[in-house]
């Protein structure tokens, strides 16, 4: 592990995408916060692996749990890292698609990511420096049919982004989405192999992405990109170009 370059937390870091990118940040030299909300052997298993890391167990979707994740950073010192990670969905075509599931995904994507950047922003101001890294997806660009609400809150997170970093800018604090294409994840590896080569097929590298490929982008915005700020950075193979 490099220097110590301060605390980075992952929410949603216990498995996955978040997973990698709490081992990239790891080795970039920040003492790492896993968060998780259910998955308590996965979340210890990579604490085990990841020297100085730590566990916040909460549940995004409330304001207690956020309130509890600021608590525990605020008597670590602060932050210096925030990847918003988290997130969930659940599909169906628009006109069979129920409300108490809107309200779900809403709640976990886009209600606690921005209470959680809310919160934790502002203890990133009082040290006139931090690093705000949201993930989005490649359908909040694209649309994709039976993700209505899933692609509506990830393009919200691309606005969200936008609009924080112009907020932010003031105090030092650089905000940026990165939006993942097809990536192989537990998610993608339950869809039928017939649905996972049509997807392929619209992959011009021909492969779906790994979760190492987005904890590489989230590792330059947190240790390098001193000059960017406001962008949604697609790794999504060529399938959707960077606006």
């Amino acid at each position: 592990m490099s220097e110590n370059k301060g605390i980075a937390l992952v929410t949603g870091g216990a498995g996955g995408i978040g997973a990698a990118c709490c081992r990239e940040l790891a080795k970039a030299g920040y003492r790492v916060g896993i968060h998780y909300r259910s998955s308590d052997l996965s979340a210890k298993k990579l604490m085990e692996e990841l020297p100085g890391s730590f566990l916040i167990k909460a549940d995004l979707s409330t304001e207690v749990g956020v309130d509890h994740i600021y608590e525990e950073l605020k008597a670590l010192g602060g932050i210096d890292v925030l990847v918003n990670n988290a997130g969930m969905t659940k599909d169906a075509p628009l006109m069979r698609a129920k409300l108490a599931d809107f309200d779900q995904v809403v709640s976990v994507n886009m209600r606690s990511t921005w209470y959680l950047t809310k919160r934790l922003g502002r203890m990133m101001a009082r040290k006139s420096a931090g690093r705000i890294i949201n993930i989005s997806s490649v359908v909040g660009s694209t649309g994709n049919a039976g993700q209505s609400v899933y692609a509506m809150t990830k393009a919200a997170i691309n606005s969200f982004t936008k609009t924080c970093s112009l907020e932010f800018a003031h105090y030092g604090i650089l905000v940026n989405s990165i939006a993942p294409g097809f990536i192989e994840t537990p998610m993608t590896e339950s869809l039928p192999e017939e649905e996972k080569l049509k997807i392929i097929e619209r992959i011009p590298l021909g492969r779906m992405g790994k979760p190492e490929d987005i904890a590489s982008m989230v590792r330059f915005l947190a240790t390098e990109g001193n000059y960017c700020t406001g962008n949604t950075f697609h790794v999504n193979g060529g399938m959707y170009g960077a606006l």
